[in-house]
């Protein structure tokens, strides 16, 4: 019983940055989706993600061959090879992209000091979204996994490794391949679970805190600081500059294209947006072109 207790407590104690993600993400979902849609997301998607880790440590897809360090085992909680931190990161990483993606699509609308994404249930499950969202997570492992490879560096340990060193900071490229198809089908399945519901009246749990449709790029811009100051503090200078010059130009070009698109909706998409989700914030008040 000592035993069990010391791996749940462990669980959560070294790795504490994921459960504060994870506990960003709980909000930000929440907020936007409800309480139902969150805990079905969070077990699909770890479920998902758990399955490409396990398929890819066994058979070496999607991801390509590689192998976890089992040094924690004894301390924190592993499943069939895989530890619970890694696949549950899948979980916020995909919402955080999927957020973003809506951020990039969705008209915007500003609302006595707030700001409202016009998104529409036709929005929120459309190709691009899907191919953005899933675009925007492997940026994230693009910055993340050459890190991680040097968690014997940093405080979270070395964990994992390759059986064939790649030729991105020894990351094969297969493993963003991989990335981009679990991706995909991670967002694909929260636009499923999205589609439970409709049409009723507000989700449990949906609310109308201000600049709530931020939080979720919020969780994005914090996974790349985060990961990128670990990067320069283990000296690893070119690899950082690497990761500052992929994300350069998708974030500018973000908030470039928010910004000419603030307040500048016509009324068929804000009618739109009503229609769907009626108890938004964006009805009250109109100060958009129409």
């Amino acid at each position: 019983m000592t035993h069990i207790l010391d791996i749940a407590v462990g669980t959560f104690t070294m790795r504490p940055y994921v459960f504060a993600f994870f506990a960003v993400y709980l909000v930000a979902a929440v907020l936007h989706l409800g309480w139902k849609k969150t805990i079905l997301f969070t077990v699909c998607g770890y479920l998902i993600a758990f399955a490409s880790e396990f398929s890819s440590i066994n058979n070496g897809f999607p991801y390509g061959w590689y192998y976890y360090v089992e040094a924690t085992r004894d301390r924190e909680l592993w499943i069939a090879g895989v530890p619970f931190f890694d696949s549950l990161s899948y979980v916020f990483l995909t919402y955080c992209s999927y957020a973003t993606a809506l951020l990039v699509l969705a008209p915007a609308k500003r609302v006595k000091g707030d700001l409202v994404l016009l998104e529409t249930s036709r929005i929120r499950r459309s190709f691009a979204v899907l191919l953005l969202g899933s675009l925007f997570q492997v940026f994230l492992d693009i910055v993340t996994d050459p890190v991680a490879l040097q968690g014997s560096r940093w405080f979270l340990g070395r964990i994992y490794g390759y059986r064939e060193v790649g030729t991105h900071f020894g990351i094969p490229m297969s493993n963003y391949f991989g990335w981009w198809l679990v991706s995909a089908l991670l967002i694909l399945a929260l636009q499923l679970i999205d589609r439970f519901g409709s049409g009723e009246d507000r989700p449990a749990g949906v609310g109308a805190a201000p600049y709530r449709s931020l939080y979720g790029p919020f969780l994005y811009l914090c996974v790349i600081a985060f990961n990128l100051g670990v990067t320069f503090y283990i000296g690893e200078n070119l690899m950082g500059l690497t990761g500052i010059f992929i994300f350069t130009l998708p974030v500018v070009m973000t908030l470039v294209l928010f910004r000419q698109k603030l307040d500048r909706y016509h009324k068929d998409e804000l009618a739109a947006h009503l229609a769907d989700y009626p108890w938004s914030p964006a009805a009250s008040g109109h100060n958009g072109r129409i």
